[in-house]
């Protein structure tokens, strides 16, 4: 596999890193506005789903960059790379509606975990195609 093919897979990690990084900041930006210092995490509601939108991005991340990388190389990169990009529209969704009420953070976490199973399980899909139908 050419190296190159894998640019746009590349592109959607660091975009998916610097949502997370963006994430982060806006914890310490609400840090200040509410009035919640470290090591606090709790004591103001609204400060609470800003730090759980950063916090839940954090725990889909882990699954989503291995689910991201396996599918670009096993499946196809261009694919995986749009995948990718609506997995960073989902949790972009899901923080802003997170931050508005945690009720409207829905649409925003099934976009993001349905892409997620989507590069997981088309991944494996095609690794056990290949193993058991490969010609």
């Amino acid at each position: 596999m050419d190296i190159k093919t894998l640019v746009f897979p590349a592109i959607v990690t660091i975009g998916a890193l610097l949502v997370y990084f963006g994430l982060g900041i806006g914890v310490g930006v609400a840090r200040v506005k509410y009035k919640v210092m470290p090591p606090q995490t709790t004591g103001n509601e609204d400060f609470e789903r800003v730090y759980r939108a950063h916090q839940n991005t954090l725990e889909q991340i882990v699954i989503f960059l291995p689910c991201l990388w396996l599918f670009s190389i096993f499946v196809s990169p261009n694919v995986g790379a749009i995948l990718g990009s609506v997995w960073i529209v989902g949790r972009i969704a899901y923080a802003w509606g997170y931050y508005i009420e945690a009720s409207k953070r829905a649409a925003g976490n099934a976009i993001a975990s349905l892409a997620t199973l989507a590069l997981m399980f088309g991944t494996l899909f095609n690794l056990v195609r290949g193993l058991f139908f490969a010609g």
